[in-house]
């Protein structure tokens, strides 16, 4: 059974004492690729020495998170773009809007949104988006920005049916994580309405534990619990989640 975990942080410094034990046991527990969504300009070191040590395994991303987007946001973009046009990554990210922690660069975060958009077009790369607290707004910048190849993942996805209708009909896959094993969380009865086609797995690590470890650290090798979650609510075999989220993933970020 091969699993993709399409949002791992585990350059991060939860990671520092034993980040590749964690990594092997990630791949041992069937987690063949991890996914590194990048933060911002102080990240890019550890995130690609991770990638580097991992080639097969680690494949980084390049974008500014948006509540790193501050007043030097067009210096740090300029960095994200000198890094798109020296190797290869999977995706622009993470990038987006945050509404959720500080609004006081709201205005800043839509116009690096739409920059990461334009560079995902001239590199012909998905768009991997954070989305917190900021759908309606994501949307309608994705609207107006709409090109042919225009295509990605709505990570860590928490809407509602007609919500997860709309980012489909972008382009975009839905990224599904510890969130769905937690009670009354409610995304279950979306995942209903939705293919199997469209979605990806992620556990966000060290964030987003999903049950039975909610509360610690998480890491990739949790990765099964949300496949079995998933599995569950779906009425499908864990082969069969993985073999479809794992094809997915590698379809979308050309793995």
């Amino acid at each position: 059974m091969i699993l993709a975990d399409s949002h791992t942080h585990l350059y991060l410094e939860q990671f520092d004492h034993d980040r590749s034990i964690v990594v092997e046991n990630a791949i041992a527990m069937g987690v063949q690729y991890m996914l590194l969504p990048n933060i911002d300009r102080d990240s890019i070191p550890g995130m690609l020495a991770l990638a580097d040590s991992y080639p097969e395994n680690c494949i980084p991303m390049m974008g500014l998170h948006p509540t790193s987007v501050k007043a030097d946001f067009r210096l740090q973009l300029e960095e994200v773009e000198k890094w798109l046009s020296q190797r290869a990554f999977c995706a622009v990210g993470e990038t987006g809007i945050d509404l959720y922690w500080d609004k006081t660069f709201r205005a800043e975060q839509e116009i690096a949104f739409r920059q990461q958009i334009r560079l995902a077009a001239k590199y012909d790369l998905p768009v991997v988006i954070h989305s917190r607290n900021s759908f309606k707004e994501i949307i309608a910048i994705l609207e107006e920005e709409k090109h042919d190849a225009l295509r990605g993942v709505f990570h860590c996805f928490s809407g509602d049916e007609e919500d997860a209708v709309k980012a489909i009909s972008l382009g975009f896959m839905l990224g599904i994580g510890g969130v769905l094993t937690y009670k009354n969380s409610g995304l279950g009865e979306v995942l209903k309405k939705v293919s199997l086609n469209h979605l990806l797995l992620e556990t966000d690590a060290p964030f987003l534990a999903p049950v039975p470890h909610r509360g610690k650290r998480n890491e990739s090798a949790f990765l099964p619990e949300i496949a079995r979650k998933m599995a569950e609510i779906l009425g499908a075999s864990m082969d069969e989640i993985a073999e479809v989220t794992a094809g997915n993933a590698k379809r979308m970020f050309a793995l």
